[in-house]
C-alpha cells in the first residue's frame, strides 16, 4: 500500500491547503493513504478522517502531528491528542509513546526546516529520508545514510503544503493481513515494511507555499 505520511492541511499555519483538496489529490495520485500532521496540532488530522468518512472515500487517513521539540520537528502519527510544543526531544518522544503513536523523525538534516541534526540514540520507529521538499538532495542523501547505518526503517513524505503535491514523495507499506486498518499501518511501519519513493517537488510549489505561509504570518502579526 502507498500512503504519504507526512501532509499538510490549512489547520498548519504555513498551509491553505483545504481538505477535500487534499483528498481528492490524494486518490487522484494514486495513494492509498495519508498521514496529515500540521504543525503543533492534531485537528486538521483528525477533521481530514472524519472528512473522507463522510465522503465515502477508500483512502486511510491517519492522524498525526509535526510537533516543534526543543530540537526540531518530530512527527507522530495515530494519535487523537495535542503533544505540548517545545519539549525536550526525549520528553517529546516520551509524550508520543504514551499516546501510542508512531514517531519518525522528518528531514533531520535540512535545518531550514528545524531537523533535528542526528537520529542515533533516540527511541524512534523510522527516519524520513526522502522528503520532496528537500530541493536540494544533500539532507536527504545524508539522513538515508544515518537510518542505513543505524538499521533504522526509512519512509518518505511530501510534506505537502499544497494539495498537488500530496504523494510527490510516499512509503510503500507491506501489509500482510486482509484487515487493512490504520492499526496495521502502524504496525507494519513499527516492524520495518517500509520502502520510500518519490520525487522532488517542484521549486515553483516550494516558493508558492512560502509566500502563503510569509502572507498567514503577515495576517495573524497585524490581525489583519
Amino acid at each position: 500500500m502507498r500512503f504519504d505520511l507526512h501532509v499538510h492541511s490549512c489547520y498548519s499555519k504555513d498551509s491553505s491547503a483545504d481538505i477535500d483538496s487534499i483528498l481528492m489529490h490524494a486518490e487522484k495520485n494514486g495513494l492509498d493513504g495519508i498521514a496529515v500532521c500540521d504543525h503543533d496540532t492534531i485537528e486538521g488530522g483528525i477533521a481530514c478522517a472524519k472528512r473522507a468518512k463522510e465522503l465515502g472515500t477508500d483512502l486511510i487517513v491517519i492522524p498525526g502531528i509535526e510537533v516543534m521539540s526543543s530540537k526540531g520537528h518530530i512527527l507522530v502519527i495515530g494519535i487523537n491528542e495535542n503533544i505540548e510544543p517545545h519539549l525536550s526531544l526525549e520528553k517529546t518522544i516520551e509524550r508520543a509513546r504514551e499516546l501510542g503513536g508512531v514517531v519518525i523523525i522528518p528531514h533531520p538534516f535540512k535545518i531550514t526546516s528545524h531537523g533535528i541534526g542526528y537520529v542515533e540514540g533516540l527511541d524512534i520507529d523510522a527516519v524520513e529520508t526522502l522528503n520532496s521538499r528537500c530541493l536540494d538532495g544533500r539532507p536527504n542523501k545524508k539522513a538515508k545514510k544515518a537510518a542505513e547505518s543505524l538499521n533504522l526503517p526509512q519512509v518518505g513524505g511530501s510534506d505537502a503544503h499544497t494539495p498537488p503535491m500530496v504523494g510527490q514523495a510516499y512509503t510503500d507499506i507491506d501489509i500482510e493481513d486482509n484487515t487493512v486498518d490504520v492499526n496495521a499501518i502502524l504496525m507494519a511501519i513499527r516492524q520495518g515494511k517500509v520502502r520510500a519513493g518519490g520525487e522532488k517537488t517542484p521549486p515553483a510549489f516550494v516558493i508558492k507555499q512560502m509566500i502563503v505561509g510569509f502572507g498567514k504570518k503577515i495576517i495573524r502579526i497585524f490581525k489583519i
